[in-house]
């Protein structure tokens, strides 16, 4: 229904009364929103992430806030090489799962960093994500 009308318009064929489509369309976009309207990425704020992009590589950290344009995490590091602990799952996926392990390389932590181009992001586990952070970063080897 639009916002300048009060009802629905209609059109009536052999006495049976139809809605436009449009305004069945119009509605339905006015009503219907997921988790209070928050985009995908806006659901993620104050998640323990890794967060894969482009030119910034592997990063972890937790996100501040992120849209179609970019995100800001932060208390985050880059892997720079990185090995799942548990070897059964690969990837930065199994890292996200099961933490660092091997001869993994990690920097230091910053404050925040804003990644600006596309990404994705990889939800961790507290126990992943601690041993992210606590894994000695390369510069200390």
């Amino acid at each position: 229904m639009s916002k300048k009308q009060d009802k629905i318009d209609t059109i009536s064929i052999n006495g049976d009364e139809y809605i436009l489509a449009s305004e069945v369309i119009e509605t339905v976009v006015e009503h219907v929103t997921i988790d209070g309207g928050k985009s995908i990425a806006q659901r993620w704020h104050g998640k323990k992430v890794i967060v894969r992009s482009r030119n910034e590589g592997i990063n972890a950290g937790i996100v501040v806030c992120a849209d179609e344009t970019g995100i800001e995490i932060k208390d985050c590091r880059r892997l720079y090489y990185h090995e799942p602990k548990d070897k059964a799952i690969s990837w930065y996926e199994g890292v996200a799962q099961s933490g660092l392990g091997g001869s993994s390389k990690v920097s230091g932590t910053v404050d925040s960093k804003i990644i600006i181009e596309d990404y994705s992001l990889t939800l961790c586990t507290d126990e992943a994500f601690d041993s992210i952070m606590e894994w000695t970063p390369n510069a200390q080897s």
